[in-house]
């Protein structure tokens, strides 16, 4: 039984400055929370978190992660509130205890690999304090040492989730007997026959291998008292497990695994391992291809160590591992070993070990970006990936997303068609709109309707590529199927002028000459053309008709005709891009008047085509966004914009004549001018002139303000 002064005294032995008052304290308050509880194997509770704390001692971790452990399991028994444990052990204690509870809630489903690493992933993403993984690590472990007085599926459930999981996540940190021992113990459950068969075998030798292991290490230590080495010499016996991944990796059987068996040899400094290594291979052969070399190369989890197999007393395999004490003690604590204790906290350790501190970057094999917020005092605050955040369906997968994605990223990422009727979604059993942002552990359901599609919103609030890739498609597909509407309409008025109907003129054999002329596969890609504006309807026509029919209905244009006519060709060089494509039929909105060099904005009129107006004008941003299309301005291309300006100026003589000269002068041509007078002996101008883009105009309006008597120019829109 483990009593919390066996714990004070195993925290002492690496930090004697221990607060023995403090757990004494953490007991009794665990001793409270769940006294008349008992664990799977009829022990009294508390001996759970006792032995948790006991398991994170031997990992050397500070005062406040065994406090943690002592108290991991306390908040959900309802004898203790939050407001107690904050009051006696700070707020600290009980944040980490709340993000281990909310790991610990979440479910864990078996699924493919990719699933699997994710669900690794999230359980560090969400712990965000290495703490946090460590007291879960021994929690794990004490909880398995137990495992066979549970059900059956619990026993099999919790041990796939120990194997898959946490054993991996061990074995990262580089904590190897906590590591070997939860394999060992899940091996128990999922394989019991093995299980039991490895420990028949291999208990069967072990009288002889004892005697084997005395001779062997008494030979090694000879070998270095006669070099004038000194050194720790060892002997132990490979997990369960680790032979069990043998056999099924080699295909070979329990008789033919001739290193069943390691040796280790620690001593004090690195040019001693090397050293000792020669004499290994000079007092036996080695074999061919089993020397590895892990202190010029560490490990991913910074373990370092000299492995060799050689062909040892007895014509025995056995396997040789040199290592220094400094090695050894990383090997067997992993993170944990980083940490050195002082009054007042948890610092990270300095000098030589400060390259190897970064801890996070060498850790983890699935984690790239890093960040340790540790600033001498505070928590060991790690953020492993900052840019993800993992959430679940409510099937229990586990889908990984950017940072800030919202449930329209995560109705995407089910499926498609899940993402395109999207229209709410319940986070954690919560009714929540769709901005929502996701946190990692979410459990998210996805609310659809058959009548939902997606808005052009969406693209404001989607993070993922593969929603905003959807989401454009689909707005794109909107648009050329409203285009294609539109074109048809279009023509359709255009034949009736000539007393045809589309369908008719669709049957003739000059249509699908028009269709292939013009550099269409299909007939809709033809109206779609239309829609947008790239093809008028007349032009479409011109093809498509016999030159007789279009001359019987042609009449020679008047006066007026003549300037439509040509300002319609002078619309024809608008140099405006719609999709890459120039010269379009547009026209220009009266409201707003835009001129080149301003931002600008299209909006579909049906039976109109295309207008632009400035990005900014109000009928814009009241019309419906459905009907808008992305258009800009080809600025190599040169046309002119009529303008009208509004000109405040003195009434005296001469002024008509400068502000002519001002427009000149700035290579404006003036169209049009209106002067009148004032009662006040101001004089009001409204001048229309031709200019080149924005930048033209206000080269213009700088001009006319040089001019001695001009009080105020402004541009005047419809």
């Amino acid at each position: 039984m483990i009593t919390i002064e066996d714990i004070t005294e195993q925290l002492r032995t690496y930090y004697p400055q221990v607060d023995s008052d403090l757990l004494a304290r953490a007991g009794e308050f665990c001793a409270r929370a769940h006294q008349g509880q008992k664990t799977p194997d009829g022990r009294a509770y508390l001996q759970h978190p006792f032995e948790v704390a006991s398991i994170l001692a031997r990992l050397k971790v500070d005062v406040t992660t065994i406090v943690v452990g002592l108290l991991h399991d306390s908040l959900g028994t309802g004898q203790i509130s939050k407001e107690e444990l904050s009051a006696e052990f700070g707020e600290e204690v009980v944040s980490l205890i709340e993000i281990g509870n909310k790991i610990s809630s979440i479910p864990y489903r078996q699924s493919n690999q990719q699933q699997v690493e994710s669900f690794r992933k999230m359980f560090i993403a969400m712990a965000r304090d290495l703490r946090v993984v460590l007291v879960y690590l021994a929690d794990r472990l004490s909880d398995m040492r137990t495992i066979l007085f549970r059900d059956e599926q619990a026993q099999l459930d919790y041990s796939r989730e120990t194997l898959e999981i946490y054993a991996p996540l061990a074995n990262r940190l580089g904590i190897s007997w906590l590591k070997g021992e939860l394999e060992d113990l899940a091996l128990r459950v999922l394989e019991p026959e093995i299980y039991a068969d490895l420990k028949r075998r291999i208990s069967a030798h072990k009288k002889e291998r004892s005697g084997y292991v005395t001779e062997v290490k008494q030979k090694i230590c000879d070998l270095l008292a006669e070099n004038g080495l000194a050194g720790e010499v060892s002997g132990r016996s490979k997990h369960f497990y680790s032979v069990y991944r043998k056999m099924e990796r080699t295909g070979v059987d329990l008789d033919q695994i001739y290193d069943l068996i390691a040796f280790r040899v620690l001593v004090s400094s690195v040019r001693e391992c090397y050293e000792v290594l020669g004499l290994i291979h000079s007092a036996w052969k080695p074999i061919a291809g089993r020397f590895k070399d892990y202190i010029a190369m560490p490990k991913s989890n910074m373990y370092q160590s000299l492995h060799t197999t050689v062909i040892g007393p007895f014509g025995e395999r056995m396997e040789v591992q040199i290592r220094t004490h400094e090695m050894h003690r990383i090997a067997e604590e992993g993170v944990a070993a980083h940490w050195k204790y002082k009054e007042g906290g948890v610092v990270p350790v300095t000098g030589r070990d400060d390259h190897r501190f970064n801890w996070l970057r060498q850790v983890l094999e699935w984690q790239r970006d890093v960040s340790s917020g540790w600033d001498g005092s505070g928590p060991a605050s790690i953020n492993l990936f900052p840019e993800e955040v993992y959430v679940f369906t409510p099937n229990g997968d586990v889908k990984e997303l950017p940072a800030g994605s919202s449930p329209i990223d995560f109705a995407f990422a089910v499926h498609t068609d899940v993402g395109r009727r999207c229209v709410g979604a319940r986070i954690n059993g919560k009714l929540c709109p769709l901005k929502t942002e996701l946190k990692n552990g979410d459990i998210i359901e996805v609310l659809t309707s058959a009548n939902q599609t997606p808005s052009k919103d969406w693209l404001s609030i989607a993070k993922t590529s593969k929603a905003r890739n959807k989401i454009r498609q689909w707005i794109k597909e909107e648009q050329r199927e409203k285009s294609i509407e539109m074109g048809r309409d279009l023509l359709e008025k255009e034949l009736r002028k000539h007393q045809y109907s589309l369908k008719r003129a669709m049957a003739l054999k000059s249509f699908d000459d028009t269709v292939r002329g013009l550099g269409f596969k299909l007939s809709v890609d033809l109206f779609a053309a239309v829609g947008y504006g790239k093809l008028s309807a007349g032009q479409v026509l011109s093809h498509v008709l016999p030159k007789e029919e279009l001359k019987s209905t042609t009449t020679k244009p008047g006066p007026f005709g003549k300037v439509l006519e040509k300002f319609s060709r002078r619309k024809s060089q608008s140099a405006i891009l719609i999709g890459g494509v120039d010269n379009v039929m547009v026209r220009f909105a009266n409201c707003c008047n835009p001129l080149p060099g301003e931002p600008v904005a299209g909006f579909i009129t049906r039976g109109r085509g295309l207008t632009v107006h400035t990005k900014d004008c109000p009928q814009v941003l009241a019309s419906d966004p459905e009907r808008r299309i992305d258009v800009e301005w080809d600025m190599q291309k040169k046309t002119s914009r009529p303008v009208k300006i509004k000109i405040v100026c003195a009434d005296q003589k001469g002024m008509l004549v400068g502000i002519s000269s001002a427009i000149s002068e700035a290579d404006a041509n003036i169209v049009n001018a209106t002067v009148h007078t004032r009662g006040d002996h101001k004089g009001m101008n409204l001048f229309e002139i031709d200019v080149e883009n924005l930048e033209h105009l206000n080269r213009v309006i700088r001009e006319i303000k040089k001019v001695k008597g001009v009080q105020r120019v402004e541009r005047v829109r419809n």
